[in-house]
């Protein structure tokens, strides 16, 4: 069926769930759904800015071999043929990395990243690659190093960070599916400012491979999309262990997939959910504090057992986390020395080696990037270690204690995904510790390394702007998250 019969809006306005089925019954094709979504692309994100490099060849070809491999009998996946935006940290050996930066302007990859690999393997066409904050340091997107993301439910305001550009393209129906990566937030407090849905996977079961590291020990890729089912069928294809990412565990999957599909379908009955009480209450806007108890609310309809559960060293979390996070960096970045890839500055023949690293680095990072790297440096020297990051390391481990603590009596936690919703661009630019506070209510679910998941809770009688329920489970229970999330979707109907 060629694409003038069928009106663009048609397609980019159906869930990957949705597309997946019409492209396997072959009543439409993936080049006209791909091309539908580049159509949508070209219109609109001049004005929106959600993506840094788009890949219409190289999409186009890949949706033609999805549509080949299904007309022969043989699709890769349930998603084969639908398109998807790439956040621009994962490695790609057909378009350039930048991770925002300009330090990496222009840089091609020699290898694919293993959530690359994974997604060409399952027959789905990357549409490009999507803007961030630099090096996924940041909470607005406002860091990057090349144009500022605005988000379309208001576009002077931000669409979370790092992963903006990702959870704008979904939110503006540029694409039906995205990844992100999740250091402190950067997927689920997106998605919640956008009305998408986010997942942070357990810690290590989305290879790390090829996905350019800013905190090591946090850093983990996750599935963006519109929907709890099209979420979960991405988590399906990107998850499992790979040999190359030395932090990948070796243990099967949980069937993701089923459990959305059962939590749309039944109540919740038997389920204990338990209300972190330090992550709500003061400094929280009214409306997302309204809005997260109507959820809660519903929750309680849907069947489930609701309880105030205590997390004491929460509190905390804001401070550990950015001694533990700008450590790793000042690490991770140091790689980028002018020496083997990237930007290169003065190299004239009239500079030390060291003179040329020095300048380069001074025009190729940002300002954040700066700013952390130095916390780093000053919290790993000697006298200072124990000080501070070695403190930190144990209020980390307080922090995991508390959600062993908690997910002994419910399972699984819930809070606000944001303090706010989605601020005006530019207001806290310069007030770097107001950016950081945008991020408290997901930092700890990074620091202990389990799973959690944004989904849309309506909008704030504030504003009129998306508010984010988070949901949190046990480590490598991530079905909990798809079963939970799909049940609220279900009761909660549409927004907006």
């Amino acid at each position: 069926m060629s694409t003038d019969t069928r009106a663009a809006g048609e397609l980019t306005g159906l869930t990957a769930a949705e597309l997946a089925g019409k492209i396997a019954s072959r009543e439409v094709s993936s080049v006209e759904v791909t091309q539908a979504h580049l159509d949508r692309i070209a219109e609109i994100d001049d004005q929106l800015g959600a993506f840094l490099h788009v890949n219409g060849a190289q999409a186009l070809v890949a949706a033609k071999a999805a549509d080949d491999a299904i007309a022969s009998g043989d699709a890769p996946s349930a998603l084969a043929g639908v398109p998807i935006a790439l956040k621009d940290v994962f490695t790609t050996l057909d378009a350039p990395t930048t991770c925002g930066s300009k330090i990496l302007e222009g840089w091609v990859p020699p290898y694919d990243a293993a959530v690359t690999e994974r997604l060409r393997a399952a027959g789905i066409p990357i549409l490009g690659k999507t803007n961030m904050d630099e090096f996924a340091m940041g909470s607005s997107t406002e860091n990057s190093a090349y144009q500022v993301t605005r988000n379309p439910w208001d576009t002077s305001r931000i669409p979370g960070g790092s992963g903006g550009g990702s959870a704008a393209a979904l939110a503006s129906y540029q694409a039906p599916l995205a990844i992100g990566t999740d250091t402190g937030g950067s997927i689920r407090q997106p998605a919640a400012v956008t009305a998408t849905v986010g997942v942070k996977p357990t810690y290590g079961t989305v290879s790390r491979y090829g996905l350019v590291a800013c905190a090591s020990s946090l850093d983990q890729g996750g599935p963006c999309g519109r929907t709890v089912l099209d979420t979960a069928l991405l988590h399906s294809v990107i998850a499992g262990h790979d040999a190359r990412d030395s932090t990948s565990i070796d243990v099967p999957v949980p069937d993701v997939i089923a459990a959305a599909k059962a939590g749309a379908e039944q109540d919740l009955s038997g389920v204990r959910i338990g209300v972190v009480t330090e992550l709500q209450g003061e400094g929280y806007q009214p409306g997302v504090l309204e809005s997260f108890r109507a959820a809660v609310s519903l929750l309680t309809e849907r069947g489930a057992e609701v309880v105030e559960v205590s997390c004491p060293h929460f509190t905390y979390a804001l401070g550990a986390y950015y001694l533990i996070l700008p450590s790793e960096v000042s690490s991770n970045l140091a790689r980028f020395d002018a020496m083997r890839y990237g930007l290169r500055v003065g190299d004239d023949g009239s500079h030390s080696a060291e003179e040329v690293m020095a300048m380069t680095r001074d025009q190729g990072f940002g300002p954040e990037v700066k700013r952390r790297i130095m916390i780093g440096t000053y919290a790993l020297s000697s006298g200072y270690y124990d000080a501070y990051y070695g403190q930190a390391q144990k209020v980390r481990t307080l922090i995991s204690r508390d959600f062993a603590s908690a997910f002994e009596k419910v399972d699984v936690l819930v809070s606000p995904t944001t303090p706010t919703t989605a601020f005006p661009l530019g207001e806290k630019v310069d007030d770097p510790l107001a950016m950081y506070l945008f991020d408290l209510c997901t930092l700890p679910v990074n620091l202990a390394g389990i799973g959690a998941m944004s989904v849309p809770s309506g909008l704030s009688a504030d504003d009129g702007l998306p508010v984010g329920l988070q949901i949190m489970a046990p480590a490598l229970a991530d079905d909990r998250l798809y079963r939970i999330g799909a049940s609220y979707e279900a009761a909660r109907g549409p927004i907006g």
